[in-house]
C-alpha cells in the first residue's frame, strides 16, 4: 500500500503521518482481536484502576471527546456567575453525559461521576476564607454540586464508597462544613464517610485538628455562627452515638468497631485538651480560652436528638471518670496539703458548670456511687476528685447525706482492716466538704469529734484500732495544715487512762509542729473561713476574730440563738474568747437607731452570763467586780445597753 511505510522504518518517520488518538488506538485492538469477555472485564478493570491513580480526570475526558467538550466541566455548571450555570433542568443531561463518557472509557457510570463531583467539590474548597467554614459563594456552589450528586444518586448512577475514597485523596484542603454537608444533604453520612478511610489514626487526627479549629472560631463574631454550632452539634451527636453504641450487639460491634475507636479517642482528645488547658492556666480572650469554653459548652446542648438515654449515660460516666484520673500526678500527701486550694470558689468557673452538668444527668446517686468506683479502682488526679466534692455538695443538698454514708462506710472498713487508702480518702472527703461551710457539710471540727470523741467511736474496739488511729494522725502532721492538728489537740480522741501515752505523744508532736509554724493553739478561730488562704498565726488573732464575730452574728440571725461554737468557747477557750472574741465584738462603732443584731448577741450573752450563778462566765467579771458586759457595752458603744 502506498500509506504504508517501508519495512524497517521507524514508526515515527514520516512527519505527515497524524498521531492517533487514545480512542482510535483502543478501536483498533478491539478489530485485531477476537471478542474475549474475560479480557473486556479486565480492561474495564484497568480502565477504573487508572481513572483511580492520580491521572488528570479532565485531560483524559478531553481526550476520548473528538472534537473537546464541556459538558462535564461541572466547576462551571455550578459557577453561579457564570452563562453555563447549572439549573434544574440541567440533572438529567448531566447524567446522559457521564453514562455517554463512562461507556466510551468503558468504566461504570458511578464511579466516573463519583470522581468527577469529588474533583469539583476539591476546586470548591481550595482557598478557603475560613479554616472549617466555607464561603458563602462557595456555599453556593456546593449546594448545586451536591444537588447534581443526589440526582445522580437517585438515579444509580453514583457510588458512595468511591466518592468517599475519592474525597480523602484531598482531606487537606478539605473543609469541615463541606463534609457536613454532604451529610445533611444526603449524599454520603459522616458514619460512612469516616468509616471509609482505611487509616484510623489519619482520621482520629483529621477531626480533632478541625473540631479544635471549629471551636477556636466560634464566639459573637462568628459571621456564620448558626452554621457553625450547627455543624458541632451534628459531630458530636455522631460522636457520642457511636462512640458509646450499646454492647449488646456484637455483630454490629465488629461491624462498627473502627468508627467506634475513632469516635472514642476524638471525643477523649478533646477533653484531654480542654483539662490540660485548664491545669495550665487560661487568659480570658485567649484562643485556648474559646476552644475549652466552646468544648466544655457542648455538654450544656446534651442531650443530642439521635443519641439513647443508654448511650448518653455511659458517654457521660466515661467523661467524669476521665476528669477523675487525667494527669493523677498528685500524691496523697500533695492533696491533704493543698485542698484548701481547691474548694467551690477557687475552682475554674469552666469546670465546675462541666460537673454540674455531668452530675444532674447522672444523678448525685450515681455521682457517688461512681467517684466511690473510680477510686477503689483506678489512679486519680486529686484536684479533680476533691473538686468534685466541693461541687457535690455546694450544688446538691441531697449529697450531704449520701457522702456521710460514704465516709462511714470508709471509716468502718478502714478500722475493720487497718486499711490506709480508705482512711486518707475519707479524711481528704470529710475535709474538703467541711471548708464549704457549716451551711452545706458539718465543721471538720464536728465530724472528728462526733467520730472519736466518745467510748462509741471507730477507734474504740481494740488497742491495735488506736495505735492505728494515732499512727495515721501522726503521719499527717508533716502535710497537714495547722487548723487541723488544733482541732486533733483541742477535741482529742477519747482513750482509756492505760493508753493515755498514744494520746499524749500526738499532743507534744502536734503542738512542736505548730510551734515550728509559730502558729498558737489559743488562736484558733471559731470557724473555718474559706476566704482566708492561710491559717492564722500569732500575728493574726484580731483579724480571726473579727470574722469569727462575723460568722456568728449570721448564724445568730438565722437561728435566733447563741452559737454553739461561742458558748464552748466561752467555757473551755476563755484566752480567745476574753482577749479576741469579745474584744471584737464590742469594738466601738456609731450604733444604728434601732438595736441589731450585734446589739440582740451582746444582750444574749450578758443574760446567759447572769444565769450562771456561782460561776465567773466571761461575759461577766470576775467575782467581786462591778463591771460587767453591760458595763463594758456602755463604756465602748457610747450609750446605755438596753438590758
Amino acid at each position: 500500500m502506498a500509506d504504508s511505510p517501508p519495512p524497517g522504518a521507524a514508526a515515527g518517520s514520516d512527519p505527515l503521518r497524524r498521531r492517533r488518538s487514545w480512542a482510535e488506538l483502543l478501536a483498533g485492538r478491539v478489530k485485531r482481536q477476537k471478542y474475549n469477555p474475560e479480557r473486556g472485564q479486565k480492561l474495564k478493570n484497568s480502565a477504573v484502576q487508572l481513572l483511580r491513580r492520580h491521572q488528570s480526570l479532565s485531560d483524559l475526558l478531553l481526550e476520548v471527546e473528538d472534537p473537546p467538550c464541556e459538558k462535564l466541566c461541572l466547576n462551571r455548571l455550578i459557577d453561579c456567575d457564570s452563562d453555563k450555570a447549572y439549573t434544574d433542568g440541567s440533572c438529567s443531561f448531566i447524567g446522559s453525559a457521564f453514562q455517554d463518557q463512562a461507556l466510551k472509557l468503558g468504566v461504570p457510570v458511578g464511579i466516573l461521576s463519583a470522581r468527577t463531583v469529588a474533583c469539583t467539590m476539591k476546586m470548591v474548597c481550595e482557598e478557603p476564607s475560613h479554616p472549617v467554614l466555607l464561603s458563602t459563594e462557595q456555599r453556593k456552589k456546593l449546594s448545586s454540586l451536591l444537588e447534581i450528586a443526589q440526582y445522580l444518586l437517585a438515579h444509580s448512577m453514583f457510588s458512595r464508597l468511591s466518592f468517599c475514597q475519592e474525597v480523602w485523596k484531598a482531606q487537606n484542603s478539605l473543609l469541615l462544613e463541606a463534609v457536613w454537608r454532604l451529610h445533611v444533604q444526603s449524599v454520603v453520612s459522616l458514619q460512612e464517610l469516616l468509616e471509609s478511610h482505611p487509616d484510623k489514626r489519619t482520621v482520629v487526627a483529621w477531626l480533632f485538628r478541625n473540631l479544635r479549629l471549629l471551636c477556636q472560631q466560634i464566639d459573637t463574631s462568628c459571621p456564620y455562627l448558626d452554621i457553625a454550632r450547627a455543624v458541632l452539634s451534628d459531630f458530636v451527636e455522631l460522636l457520642v452515638s457511636q462512640g458509646f453504641q450499646e454492647n449488646s450487639d456484637l455483630r454490629r460491634v465488629e461491624e462498627t468497631g473502627t468508627m467506634s475507636q475513632v469516635a472514642a479517642e476524638v471525643l477523649q482528645s478533646m477533653l484531654s485538651l480542654a483539662l490540660d488547658a485548664l491545669t495550665a492556666g487560661l487568659q480570658e480572650e485567649s484562643s485556648d480560652h474559646r476552644v475549652v469554653s466552646c468544648w466544655l459548652g457542648v455538654f450544656q446542648a446534651l442531650p443530642c436528638g439521635g443519641v439513647s438515654a443508654d448511650v448518653l449515660k455511659r458517654f457521660l460516666s466515661h467523661t467524669l471518670t476521665q476528669v477523675l484520673t487525667h494527669s493523677p500526678v498528685l500524691k496523697a500527701s500533695d492533696a491533704i496539703q493543698r485542698q484548701r486550694e481547691w474548694s467551690f470558689v477557687r475552682t475554674h468557673p469552666l469546670l465546675t458548670t462541666l460537673y454540674r452538668r455531668l452530675l444532674v444527668m447522672l444523678s448525685p446517686e450515681e455521682s457517688v456511687g461512681h467517684l466511690q468506683e473510680v477510686l477503689e479502682t483506678r489512679e486519680v488526679n486529686w484536684q479533680r476528685v476533691l473538686s468534685c466534692v466541693s461541687t457535690l455538695v455546694v450544688c446538691f443538698p441531697e449529697a450531704l447525706q449520701l457522702l456521710q454514708d460514704w465516709v462511714a462506710r470508709l471509716m468502718a472498713h478502714a478500722f475493720e482492716s487497718y486499711h490506709l487508702d480508705s482512711m486518707v480518702t475519707a479524711f481528704l472527703i470529710v475535709r474538703q466538704a467541711a471548708q464549704e461551710g457549716p451551711s452545706v457539710f458539718p465543721s471538720y471540727a464536728d465530724w472528728f469529734k462526733a467520730s472519736f470523741g466518745s467510748a462509741r467511736g471507730y477507734h474504740s474496739c481494740s488497742k491495735k484500732a488506736l495505735v492505728f488511729l494515732f499512727k495515721f494522725l501522726s503521719s499527717l502532721v508533716p502535710w497537714e495544715a495547722p487548723r487541723y492538728m488544733q482541732v486533733h489537740v483541742l477535741y482529742p480522741p477519747l482513750v482509756p487512762g492505760k493508753y493515755r501515752t498514744l494520746l499524749t505523744d500526738y499532743v507534744a508532736l502536734a503542738k512542736t509542729r505548730l510551734a515550728d509554724l509559730k502558729v498558737s493553739l489559743e488562736n484558733m478561730g471559731l470557724y473555718e473561713h474559706l476566704s482566708s488562704s492561710e491559717d492564722v498565726t500569732e500575728n493574726q488573732p484580731h483579724s480571726q476574730a473579727a470574722q469569727d464575730v462575723e460568722k456568728a452574728l449570721l448564724v445568730f440571725e438565722h437561728t435566733g440563738k447563741i452559737p454553739v461554737p461561742v458558748m464552748e468557747a466561752s467555757i473551755f477557750r476563755r484566752s480567745y474568747y476574753l482577749s479576741h472574741f469579745l474584744p471584737a465584738l464590742l469594738t466601738p462603732r456609731v450604733l444604728p437607731s434601732a438595736p441589731d443584731s450585734r446589739e440582740a448577741l451582746i444582750e444574749a450573752l450578758r443574760r446567759c452570763s447572769l444565769g450562771n450563778e456561782g460561776r465567773t462566765h466571761p461575759c461577766r467579771g470576775a467575782p467581786g467586780t462591778t463591771q460587767g458586759c453591760a458595763d463594758r457595752t456602755q463604756s465602748l458603744d457610747g450609750r446605755p445597753h438596753p438590758g
